[in-house]
């Protein structure tokens, strides 16, 4: 059936506008299910009917291998397909999955894992040997899986199954944080030897496989026999629409009952209008600034405090993401597990800054700003963030990039540039942008003192004294860090007023996003 109102839309999915722009930032993705609310009034869960979920996609490229999961389109799909050991949960601490336990031995380099009880959609019990070939599959050196990086401090070739449901991994390294690693995008468990995933893909999820068109659609099935329970619906349809108009169109005009990813315009004109509810979780996305600290003028500490006292925090979040965030205080993770929430807001002190630029013969300092289109909010935050510079004797130049390379642009050039992350715990920002050897440190940000106290947070098996570790490393990067972080953007979904059970405090990438097997129609 066509529509003529929402060109393009079919009954079985729509044709795809454009090419994905959803690629996830950088992620690690459950507070488990105990904190639930959903959208709009509750009620007794009702069992049947399907949902049809708008995403967008990634053209006739898409795959549904969840080793290769990229977009949230993927991602979402992949989870109600698969499982991993373990998720992210709201404050992205790592939950138990299909792992029940893990523990480790004294010097936290070696891990005993135990696997619940739980099936592939065709009978067969989830086992250590389809953890070990799955984690083996992710880290083939002729492969360029996603999760790959995170699994790199798994020793595979010592580690081995100690019974159907037993694992001893050997690590590299000691590591504390280890459940982290079971729990990084893209570790999803696959059965032993699995390859057809695009035609037979078989997995543990909520959901099994109907049928799946890349670019269009996707129908899955419930999983009767789910190791946590049956889902509600019966059937779960992934529909790609790439354009934001498309999925709110097709939302309003009810060919889908779940949106992802609205803007905060959209949000705002919807909001009280009770057509369709809007759900916001928060502190999905963090919105910076990034100054490379190994050159100048950023490579003077004072010029990154004084960069720091010129943001306007409140007119940024304002002003780029239209209230759709709160305020940030230039550490990585508000609210999420060992965040140093002590330290004091940073708020504009122009005078401060000026009298800091003057110390570092700065004066009249003349910078380019990089930013694109690429990300929501990014051409307005520099256009703001130049304004506010101006006000302390600073010359912004805001410079375009191409929205198809903006990201490995900024990574070695340029001196200031935009820049957002997804969830993800604070740990793996600290392992993925803040370590010398870090393959993403965007803010060139070096110190073998620092990488110091990394390793020994991660060889402190109480959680205390490690806490205290991580908040000496929070304080530093607080006083002369590269990351200008000024808010955190809210993630925004629509759905219809039928559907009910949508988590509204898990950020984007966490365990409880997107878990359509929690979901009903009323």
């Amino acid at each position: 059936m066509y529509d003529e109102r929402f060109p393009g839309l079919r009954r079985r999915g729509f044709l795809a506008a454009t090419t994905g722009a959803a690629a996830l930032a950088l992620v690690g993705c459950g507070g488990g299910t105990d904190d639930k609310a959903d959208s709009g009034s509750g009620g007794t869960p009702k069992r049947g009917g399907r949902l049809r979920a708008a995403f967008a996609g990634g053209g006739a490229s898409e795959t549904l291998d969840p080793h290769l999961a990229n977009l949230f389109a993927d991602v979402a799909r992949a989870k109600a397909l698969y499982d991993k050991l373990a998720d992210y949960g709201a404050d992205l601490s790592a939950q138990p999955r299909l792992a029940s336990r893990w523990e480790a031995n004294k010097t936290l380099d070696r891990w005993q894992v135990t696997l619940r009880e739980a099936t592939f959609h065709d009978g067969s019990p989830v086992a250590a040997e389809d953890v070990l070939y799955s984690y083996r599959r992710i880290a083939d050196p002729k492969q360029t899986f996603r999760a790959k990086a995170s699994l790199e401090p798994i020793d595979l070739d010592a580690s081995r199954a100690t019974g159907e449901r037993g694992i001893e991994f050997v690590l590299k390294r000691p590591t504390a944080e280890f459940p982290n690693i079971l729990a990084a995008f893209g570790a999803y468990i696959v059965p032993s030897g699995a390859k057809d995933f695009d035609r037979k893909p078989v997995g543990s999820g909520p959901f099994r496989f109907v049928s799946f068109a890349p670019g269009r659609s996707a129908v899955f099935r419930r999983h009767d026999d789910y190791w946590e329970g049956a889902p509600h619906l019966d059937e779960l349809e992934f529909v790609v629409a790439n354009e934001e108009s498309a999925r709110v169109n097709a939302l309003l005009g009810g060919q889908v009952e779940y949106a992802h990813e609205l803007n905060p315009t959209t949000a705002r004109a919807h909001e009280s209008g009770g057509q369709i509810e809007i759900v916001r979780l928060r502190n999905s996305a963090m919105q910076a600034f990034c100054m490379k600290t190994d050159r100048a003028p950023f490579d003077d500490k004072r010029v990154r405090e004084a960069f720091f006292l010129i943001a306007d925090r409140q007119e940024l979040v304002d002003g780029a993401l239209s209230g759709a965030g709160v305020v940030g205080n230039d550490l990585f993770g508000k609210g999420y597990e060992y965040y140093a929430a002590d330290l004091p807001q940073r708020a504009q002190d122009l005078d401060k800054a000026r009298a800091l630029l003057k110390k570092a013969g700065a004066e009249k300092l003349k910078v380019t700003l990089d930013t694109s289109a690429v990300a929501a909010g990014f051409t307005e935050a520099a256009s703001i963030f130049r304004d506010q510079a101006a006000k302390a004797g600073v010359t912004v130049e805001v410079k375009m990039g191409s929205k198809d390379s903006y990201w490995s642009d900024i990574l070695d050039s340029g001196t200031l540039s935009c820049y957002r992350s997804g969830a993800m715990p604070i740990e793996a920002h600290i392992s993925q942008r803040l370590l010398t050897d870090s393959t993403t440190n965007a803010t060139k940000w070096r110190h073998k003192d620092f990488d110091a106290l990394y390793e020994q947070a991660q060889s402190t098996r109480d959680k205390t004294r490690r806490a205290a570790v991580y908040e000496r490393m929070q304080r530093r990067l607080y006083a002369e860090g590269g990351f200008l972080i000024w808010g955190f953007a809210d993630w925004i979904i629509g759905t219809g007023k039928t559907v009910k059970g949508v988590e509204t405090k898990a950020p984007a990438n966490t365990l409880d996003w997107a878990r359509f097997d929690k979901v009903w129609l009323a």
